[in-house]
Formats: C-alpha cells, structure tokens, sequence
C-alpha cells in the first residue's frame, strides 16, 4: 500500500496523522474547561440549577476528551525519537525545555485539580470546587502557552546560538519564549479553542431545540454559544489578519504560497480568490481575481508591490497547491463562523432565537466547523514553513532518523488502525453523551464509573478496594 515512498515522506505522513487526531482534542478541551468555569461561576451566583445541570453533563463529555488528548499527546512525543531522533538532538537544548516547563506547570496544575474537578462537587466545598475547575481551565491555557511557544520559536527563531556540536542552544530565553510569532499564534489558537467550543456546543443546543424548543438547557448551552459566535468570530478575523501580517513580515514565503502569488507585483497584487495552482507551471490556473486587493490587505496601499516566488529558488518553496486550499478553507469556515453569529443577533432581536429552525439546522452543521478550521490552520502553518523544521536554519530532510522506509510504513500502518478504532469508539462515545439532554438533577462523572461498567456493585468495588 506505501510501497514506493522514502522514509521521510512516510515519517512526515505519520506525524500529520497522529496530529491531526491530537490537535481537535485540546482546542476542544481549552475551550470546555473555561466553559465549565464560566457554568460553575454562574451557578454560584445565581444559584439557578440548569447551570449545575448542564456544568455536570458538559463536564462528563470534558473527561472522555481530555484523556483522549493526553494518550494522543503521549505518542506525539515519541516520534521525536523514533522518527526524528536528527531533528531533537538539534533543536533539544531548546525544545527541551520548553516542554518540560509545560509538564513542570501545565500538565501538574492540571492533574493535580482534575479529580477534584471531575468527581469532588458533592464531596468538596462548592467554592474550593470552583477553585479546582478554574485551575485546570488556567491548566490548558498554559499548556498551550508552552506548545505554542515551542511551535513558533520553529516558525520564527530568535534568542539562540549555535554550540559546537551543531545544536541550537539558548542565548536569551526571553526571546527564544517570546519569538517574534509567539503572541499572535497564541492569541490565534486560543480564540479558535473558544469558537470550536462553542460551535460544538451550539450544535448540541441546536440539536435538542429542534426536537424541543421549550428545553430550558437547550436554550441556554445554545444562547451562550451564539453570543460566543458573534462576539469572538470578528475578533478572531482581525487577529487572524494580524498573524498574516507578521507571517509576511518573518515568513513572507509562506504568505506568498497561502496567496498563491507565483510572480511578483510590482505595481499592486490581485487577491486570488480560487484557482488552481500549479506548481510545475509556476501559475494559478482559472483563476478568479480581484485586482490589487491582496496588495490592499498586506500592505494597506492598492499599489504596493508584493514579491513572488520566483525571488525565492524552487528548492525552498512549499507544496503551494496545499498551503493555497488549506488557507482558504480556514478563512472560508471564519466567515461563515461571522455570518452565523450574524444571523443569531438578528434572531435574537426579532425573539426566534429559540424558533428558528433555520438557525438551528445551520448551527447543527456548523458544529464540526471549529475543528475543521483548526486543522485547516494547522495544514497552512506547518506545510507554508517547508522544507525546514526549522524555518530557514534546519531543512525537513535534515532532520529525520536514519530509518528504512518500510519500518515507518509498518509503524504508520498500525497507527492508523489502532488510532481509527481507539479514538473512533471515544468519538462515538462523546456523541452518545451529547444525544441526550441535560435533564434535571445531571449527574457529573461517577468515580464508580469502570466498576459500574463492568457489572460490579459499590459494595463489591469496596470490598475488592478492602482486599
């Protein structure tokens, strides 16, 4: 099946696989853990139950995300290893540590407050309850401050020297953490986390409210996932617009490919709208354009010139076809994320916002929309920096293990059918939970739960537990 790929092509693939499969789970759980803070907060204020109702049916689907976010997380971090054992001797005395400093505060702050969180409500007080939630929604956020950092310092390096051994050392931690990209990346994820979250749960609202529009839980998951939508989706296209104009500034090869400008402009670019790029012709083919527009939003002046590719040799290009389509795909999805909560303002004035059935079938399909954006992102920021890993220092095929190709094939293989099977049973699994309502008096998470799966009574776990 894989016969006639180089290893480093199939090490490439299987890093994007496992990826791709670890990337939706903490954007989803970022965004859910501030949630549930959000719930538990209104909860204690006001005291009113379908926060608590549907703060404990939110937070069992949390639980089954977040574990499907570690285990994943955890074989992202062997490849490194295995398959680009060149890549971590290189860049270790840097990533290294930035990763160890996610373990050292993220990932302890997180388990050291998640079983409170998922099984302590009724076994804590309420506040030091909240205390716990709001520690582990501080958790993933930190989490992903480190990741993010680590990312970007690949993307845009700075603050770093170069040992005798060839490794990347650090010469000033402040800016290696603080890289160029860094604030704009992370302020990018962290709104895509919120807005995946909350068109998943939008979607859920959606569901029950067209099979009962009077379902009070319904109408308040929906109302909060629709005010998120139509406040943060144009937040998020002005930072989106933001990170671009920094990518131009750091990486200005990458925007050439997310443009799809094969030439230079020296009198005003054309915003490609669609098109087909073809990379051995160096050309976008059937395009559609809109004269100097791209030069309007890059440079801010309809006759400001933008370089091509062709000032750049072919050997350093990326795959353009990808980086264009992926691009447009994330920016096609925040749009439609703006006309959604467009639309649910212009419900909610007119009193339909709990009505509407066109508003809910929309929402209903945009549920998954949040997740698609992520990956579309992620496609554009990493195939928009190759061939390196890191960006102008470190080339892709520089950086992998001396492997034999049909060893990566095996392990990718057997990836792929362990990941669809594992990961597709807890994906079926969240889905059960969010068929059904929250209804009142919603349970949290049971720690009983495995025994209780397995047939065993409390008493039997007990005098088991005794044994």
């Amino acid at each position: 099946m894989l016969d006639g790929f180089d290893a480093i092509t199939l090490a490439r693939w299987q890093f994007s696989f496992t990826m791709s499969f670890h990337i939706v789970f903490p954007a989803f759980s970022i965004g859910l853990a501030s949630y549930l803070a959000v719930l538990e907060a209104l909860w204690l204020w006001t005291g009113r139950e379908v926060f608590i109702n549907l703060f404990n049916y939110w937070l069992k689907i949390f639980a089954v995300a977040f574990g499907m976010g570690v285990v994943s997380g955890i074989v992202m971090s062997y490849q490194f290893g295995t398959n680009w054992a060149v890549f971590s001797d290189k860049t270790g005395p840097i990533i290294g540590p930035l990763m160890a400093y996610e373990v050292l505060t993220a990932f302890f702050l997180e388990a050291g407050f998640l079983g409170v969180m998922l099984f302590g409500l009724n076994r804590v007080g309420h506040r030091l309850h909240f205390f716990a939630t709001m520690m582990v929604a501080i958790g993933t956020l930190i989490s992903a401050f480190w990741i993010l950092s680590a990312n970007s310092w690949m993307q845009t390096p700075t603050g770093f020297a170069m040992n005798s051994q060839g490794q990347f050392v650090a010469a000033d931690w402040w800016k290696v953490i603080f890289n160029p990209s860094f604030p704009y990346r992370l302020v990018h994820m962290v709104l895509a986390a919120y807005l995946t979250t909350a068109f998943v749960v939008g979607a859920v609202g959606a569901f029950h409210l067209l099979r009962n529009s009077r379902h009070e839980g319904a109408r308040v998951m929906f109302s909060m996932a629709m005010w998120m939508a139509a406040l943060v989706a144009p937040i998020q296209i002005f930072a989106g617009d933001q990170h671009g104009l920094n990518t131009l500034e750091h990486q200005p090869v990458k925007v050439m490919a997310m443009e799809g400008h094969f030439q230079s402009h020296p009198n005003g670019a054309p915003l490609i709208l669609f098109g087909w790029p073809d990379q051995d012709e160096a050309k976008v083919k059937y395009s559609i354009e809109i004269p100097k527009a791209s030069s309007l939003i890059l440079k801010h002046s309809l006759d400001a010139p933008l370089k091509g590719l062709d000032t750049v040799p072919r050997e350093n290009w990326p795959k353009v076809g990808l980086v264009f389509w992926s691009f447009r795909i994330m920016v096609g999805i925040g749009f439609l994320m703006l006309s959604i909560g467009l639309f649910s303002l212009w419900a909610r004035w007119r009193g339909v916002l709990y009505d509407s059935k066109l508003l809910h079938s929309f929402a209903l399909a945009m549920g998954p929309a949040g997740f698609i954006a992520v990956l579309a992102g992620w496609v554009t920021t990493e195939a928009g920096r190759q061939p390196f890993t890191v960006y102008g220092l470190l080339r892709t095929v520089d950086s992998a293990s001396p492997l034999d190709a049909p060893a990566v094939a095996t392990s990718l293989l057997a990836f792929i059918v362990v990941y669809f099977i594992v990961f597709g049973m807890g994906v079926f699994y969240i889905l059960r939970l969010m068929h059904e309502p929250p209804h009142h008096g919603e349970e949290g998470p049971r720690a009983d739960a495995p025994a209780r799966a397995a047939g065993i009574t409390p008493a039997q776990a007990a005098h088991a537990g005794q044994g």
